[in-house]
This record gives structure tokens, C-alpha cells and sequence, in this order.
């Protein structure tokens, strides 16, 4: 088990589609557990692998409500199956966009269709803060960040934004 390097926006590899797990096994658990310390070291409270370099249909979560027990859930291949036609607002970040907050509007419930770390398939009915963080995980699978619900001059101002650190970063370890 390790904490990974999550890659920052405007890193090209956060729009690329990831690939589907063919099979479950122990390289696809020891990305979760990898994925797990590396969500928890951050903190958040959702991960997906394209986030950590990786371009496989893998999330991992934990919305547990601090000083409660941890609930990690990791999903393989998750698909939203159904959506309620109720829609919520929450305020989301993301640990690829690193101090940016917006609100962003959802469905309210879903069901998503996965494998466990087991590879047995599952049906999660969610609601609530694991809905939306499901679909915000699930969305990055799809090469699609949170920002993408935005207006396009709000979308447009935060790319700007981190394309300048970057470009600062980068001049900053050539000196």
C-alpha cells in the first residue's frame, strides 16, 4: 500500500477516457488499497484511478461523516444504471482541481452497477452525498470533471487558473 502523486488539472490524462477491468485481481486490489491511503492522505472523500495516472474504471469513496466509522466503498467498472428525474445542489471540490469549490447540480438518487474488490457484481442504490460523489468519481471514468457542469465562463476562468500555476511550477524547477 502507498500515497500516489495525484495528477493537478490542466494535466491532459484527467480527459482521457479510462479503460474497463477485465478481471479482478491482485493488481486491481492493490490499486484499491493504493487509492484508499492516497484519498484518506489528502484528504477526501473520492478518488478515481485516472486521478493517480491510472486509466482503469476503478473509484473509491468513503462519505462517512467525521468521528463516525470510515464506510470505504470501492466500485470496478461502476455504471449509473438509474438516475432520479429530482436533481440536488452541493458544493464540490476535487483533489485534481485543489481549492476550488462550486456548486453543482445532480440527480438527487441513483443506482450504480459495479464489481466489488472481489469481482462480484453489485447494485448500490445511493442518495444524498454518496450520490453525488458517485457520479462526480464516476464522471471522472468518462474523462469529465466537475468543472464541465459549470457555465462556460466559470469553466473557462478555473482552466486559466491552473494552467498559469502550472506554467509558474514549471518555470519554477527549471530555475
Amino acid at each position: 500500500m502507498a500515497i500516489r502523486d495525484i495528477i493537478i488539472l490542466p494535466d491532459a490524462r484527467l480527459r482521457q477516457p479510462s479503460e474497463t477491468v477485465t478481471s479482478v485481481g491482485d493488481d486491481v486490489r492493490a490499486l484499491i488499497d493504493d487509492m484508499f491511503d492516497t484519498m484518506y492522505d489528502a484528504p477526501g472523500i473520492g478518488l478515481a484511478a485516472i486521478q493517480i495516472a491510472v486509466p482503469r474504471r476503478v473509484i473509491v469513496t468513503d462519505v462517512a461523516k467525521e468521528g463516525a466509522p470510515p464506510a470505504p466503498l470501492a466500485l470496478i467498472n461502476p455504471e449509473v444504471v438509474w438516475a432520479s428525474d429530482e436533481h440536488s445542489i452541493y458544493s464540490e471540490g476535487c483533489l485534481s482541481i485543489p481549492e476550488y469549490y462550486e456548486e453543482v447540480e445532480r440527480p438527487a438518487s441513483v443506482r450504480v452497477r459495479f464489481l466489488d474488490r472481489d469481482g462480484v457484481e453489485c447494485e448500490l442504490p445511493a442518495e444524498g452525498l454518496l450520490a453525488t460523489c458517485l457520479q462526480h468519481e464516476i464522471d471522472h471514468l468518462n474523462g469529465v470533471l466537475f468543472i464541465d457542469h459549470l457555465s462556460k465562463l466559470k469553466r473557462d476562468r478555473v482552466v486559466k487558473k491552473f494552467q498559469k500555476q502550472a506554467k509558474l511550477a514549471a518555470r519554477e524547477s527549471v530555475d
